[in-house]
C-alpha cells in the first residue's frame, strides 16, 4: 500500500504555488509505501534510528524471521536480550519492549490515535521512550496517511525548500510561511521536497552556505590552480 493522495491535492498545491507546480510536473506522481500497522511502523522507526537504511532493512528482516508479525504480544513474550540479538542496541531493544508493554496495558491506545488531531497524536506518541516529534510526524504520514504534515525537524525538508526556492537558510518564520501555503496538503508537498533533496531534479542546487570544511577545500583548490598557472607562465 502506498501513501494516498488525490488529484485535488495536486491541483490545490499547483494553484497555490507556481514554483512547486513546475517541480510536481517535472517529477510526476510519487509512490511511497506505508505500513498501516502503527505498532509495526513504530518499531521499525525505532530500529532505523541513527543507522543506514541498509542496516535498518537487515535488522528488520531478522526481526521478522524471529517474531513473524511484529505485534505487542509477540514482543512482550521476548526478553530484551532476545530482541537485542536481532542486531539492536540494548537501548533500542528496551524502547521496543517498553512500547509493547504500554500498548498491552492500555497506557498507549494506538487505536484511539486514529480519531485524534495530528498534534494530539504527536503528543501521545512522544510519551514513549525512543519516539520524538520527528518520528511521530513520520508515523503520521507513513502509517496513518495524514495529509498535512511538514516537519520542521526534517533536514531533507529544509534542503528541499532551499533548493526549490533558492534560500540560503530556512528560518522558523520562513518555514511557517510554506507550511501555511501547502496546507492542507503538507504531506504531499513533503513528498516532492524529499525527492528534490535527493537529486530528482539535477539542475536544482542547494543554496546553503558552505561549511568550514567546504571553504577550506575550495581555498585549497584555488591555491593549487594559481600554483599550476604560475608554473605554466
Amino acid at each position: 500500500m502506498n501513501f494516498y493522495y488525490d488529484e485535488e491535492a495536486i491541483r490545490c498545491l499547483k494553484a497555490k504555488d507556481p514554483i512547486l507546480a513546475d517541480v510536481i510536473d517535472r517529477i510526476g506522481p510519487i509512490e511511497r509505501p506505508i505500513d498501516a500497522d502503527l505498532f509495526s511502523a513504530l518499531v521499525n522507526n525505532i530500529v532505523g534510528q541513527q543507522i543506514s537504511m541498509k542496516a535498518q532493512e537487515t535488522v528488520w528482516k531478522r526481526m521478522l524471521a524471529v517474531f513473524g508479525a511484529i505485534t505487542p504480544d509477540r514482543i512482550c513474550r521476548a526478553s530484551i536480550e532476545e530482541i537485542q540479538q536481532c542486531g539492536l542496541s540494548t537501548r533500542k531493544a528496551t524502547y521496543i519492549r517498553e512500547a509493547a508493554e504500554k500498548v498491552i496495558s492500555g497506557a498507549c491506545d494506538l487505536e484511539a490515535l486514529k480519531d485524534m488531531s495530528d498534534e494530539a497524536v504527536i503528543a501521545e506518541l512522544s510519551q514513549l521512550r525512543g519516539i520524538g516529534k520527528w518520528t511521530a510526524e513520520m508515523l503520521l504520514i507513513f502509517s496513518m496517511g495524514r495529509q498535512d504534515v511538514l516537519s520542521w525537524d526534517d533536514l531533507a525538508i529544509h534542503r528541499g525548500l532551499r533548493m526549490v526556492y533558492h534560500h540560503r537558510k530556512i528560518t522558523k518564520q520562513l518555514f511557517q510561511k510554506y507550511k501555511r501555503r501547502f496546507a492542507p496538503y503538507g504531506s504531499v508537498a513533503s513528498l516532492y521536497l524529499w525527492e528534490v533533496s535527493v537529486g530528482a531534479l539535477p539542475d536544482l542546487k542547494d543554496y546553503a552556505p558552505l561549511t568550514e570544511a567546504e571553504k577550506r577545500k575550495r581555498l585549497k583548490q584555488r591555491q593549487e590552480l594559481k600554483k599550476a598557472e604560475k608554473q605554466q607562465s
